[in-house]
């Protein structure tokens, strides 16, 4: 069985109101590069940032309006870490064109050495997309096209090719090339069509919070969607865990957070590793900056090695 590997979506860059801390309304760039630097040490396998556009006012009270252009903060954060992946959890790709999409993606890639992790969805706010033009009730679609148009755009080719019903190009030159040969695509999302999509087009599967009893469930169906289609390729299926604090709070974390010694945190993220999970994204209780970056380091050192 195959090692345990965690990865964060970072706070601050989004800030819906389901997830927030208090104290991240008041953060911005420098609190970003800590947290990535720290996150980089404690041996995390990647760091995410979201993606919206714009944020209608209808949703703006729970979604809110802060949402950080993820190749801009990706990037961002490349140059301030050494080793860490960086993904898109996730790319609305339908949202813009794939050549658009690749030039800015395989950009980052060649800048961070090789370590972007493309994650894809097919988004959910209607008025993003009648804005830019796409149609949103046909999203599902659109993102299938993206991802074939983005797998040839993405790939070793300095011409691209590609000639689909929405996308068609070719003799159109891209450099720089992403520095890896092969970018993953990990295809976010808990539909059935989302499954079915990560199933038969993705690298890995990202999961929009399933809780644990729903994941087996999910998982099967991932493997037998791949089997009934030939498709032999490793896919990494990934978990988000309840929200974790690394020893004794001393204030309220929430109900559902899941605290205690190391080892107690361990043992039931283990869990996630027997039912076929490859990757958990963590998320930590905080009330500042300086108590996650202790919390990251924490699960790093203490909790981490546990988790095999």
């Amino acid at each position: 069985m195959s090692r345990l590997e965690y990865g964060i979506q970072l706070p601050v860059q989004s800030q819906s109101t389901l997830y927030a801390e208090g104290w991240e309304a008041a953060a911005g760039a420098a609190d970003l590069v800590a947290i990535a630097r720290a996150v980089d040490r404690a041996g995390f396998a990647y760091l995410a940032c979201c993606d919206h556009v714009a944020v209608p006012r209808r949703l703006a009270p729970s979604m809110s309006t802060v949402w950080y252009d993820p190749v801009a903060t990706l990037a961002h954060l490349a140059a301030v870490t050494e080793r860490v992946r960086l993904l898109s959890h996730v790319a609305v790709v339908g949202l813009r064109h794939p050549l658009l999409t690749a030039k800015q993606y395989a950009t980052l890639d060649h800048l961070s050495g090789g370590r972007l992790v493309l994650g894809v969805g097919a988004g959910h706010v209607r008025e993003e997309f009648e804005v830019l033009q796409v149609d949103f009730e046909r999203r599902g679609a659109v993102l299938d096209e993206a991802i074939d148009a983005l797998r040839a755009a993405l790939g070793p080719e300095e011409f691209p090719e590609h000639h689909g019903k929405l996308y068609d190009f070719a003799d159109l030159g891209q450099l720089p090339r992403p520095a890896q040969e092969h970018v993953p695509v990990w295809v976010g999302g808990s539909s059935p069509a989302a499954v079915r999509r990560a199933a038969l087009k993705g690298d890995g599967w990202l999961p929009q919070g399933d809780p644990r009893d729903r994941l087996p469930a999910q998982i099967a169906r991932l493997r037998r969607l791949r089997e009934e289609h030939g498709i032999r390729a490793p896919l990494t299926v990934g978990a988000i865990t309840e929200p974790l604090y690394v020893g004794e709070a001393g204030w309220e974390v929430g109900r559902r957070t899941l605290t205690g010694a190391p080892e107690q945190i361990a043992e039931s993220l283990r869990a996630y590793r027997a039912m076929g999970v490859h990757q958990i994204q963590v998320r930590f209780r905080s009330r500042d900056r300086s108590e996650l970056i202790d919390q990251i380091t924490a699960f790093g050192a203490e909790v981490a090695p546990r988790l095999d």
